[in-house]
C-alpha cells in the first residue's frame, strides 16, 4: 500500500463507494463522492516536461509519476488526466486564463476559482490571481495552483 494524497481515488469494497481526496477550505483532506466511471482516472499536475535518453519526451507529475510520450502541447503547470489501471495519459487541460483551478497549498488552500491573470516575476515567485464563485478575488503563488477544468 502507498499513502493517499491530493486527487487520489479511495474505494471502499464493502459499500462499493468511490471517493476522491480533495482539500477543504481549512486545509484538511475531504472525501468527495464520485461515480464508478470517474474512479478510473485521476488528475495530475505536470511539474516538468523534458527529453530523456535518445530524445524521448517525458513529463513528471505532482504525485511522482513519469509519463513517457506526453502530448506535445503539454507544458509545466498543465493538468493531465491519467487512467489509473494503465497509467496512460487520456487528455489534458492547459494552464490559461478562464480555466477553473483549486489551490493546493498556502493560505488559500482548498479554494476554487477561475484564473484571472498571471503575474510574471523573473527570479522570484510568479503570482496567479483568481476569482471565486462569490466574486472575491485572491492571489497565490503559481506552484499552489492546480487546474481542474
Amino acid at each position: 500500500f502507498s499513502p493517499a494524497g491530493f486527487m487520489d481515488v479511495v474505494q471502499i469494497e464493502k459499500t462499493k463507494e468511490n471517493f476522491r481526496l480533495l482539500y477543504d477550505t481549512k486545509a484538511r483532506f475531504a472525501l468527495h463522492k464520485i461515480s464508478k466511471e470517474e474512479s478510473t482516472y485521476k488528475l495530475c499536475r505536470v511539474r516538468k516536461v523534458f527529453r530523456g535518453l535518445r530524445g524521448t519526451p517525458y513529463c513528471t507529475t505532482h504525485d511522482g509519476r513519469t509519463l513517457r510520450y506526453p502530448d506535445p502541447e503539454v507544458r509545466a503547470y498543465d493538468t493531465v488526466r491519467v487512467e489509473i489501471p494503465s497509467g496512460k495519459m487520456l487528455d489534458h487541460v492547459k494552464f490559461e486564463q478562464g480555466n477553473t483551478a483549486i489551490i493546493s497549498g498556502g493560505n488559500n488552500m482548498g479554494r476554487v476559482g477561475v484564473i484571472q491573470h498571471r503575474e510574471r516575476h523573473p527570479g522570484s515567485f510568479e503570482i496567479v490571481h483568481l476569482k471565486d464563485a462569490a466574486g472575491h478575488t485572491f492571489a497565490t503563488r503559481l506552484q499552489n495552483v492546480f487546474v481542474i477544468g
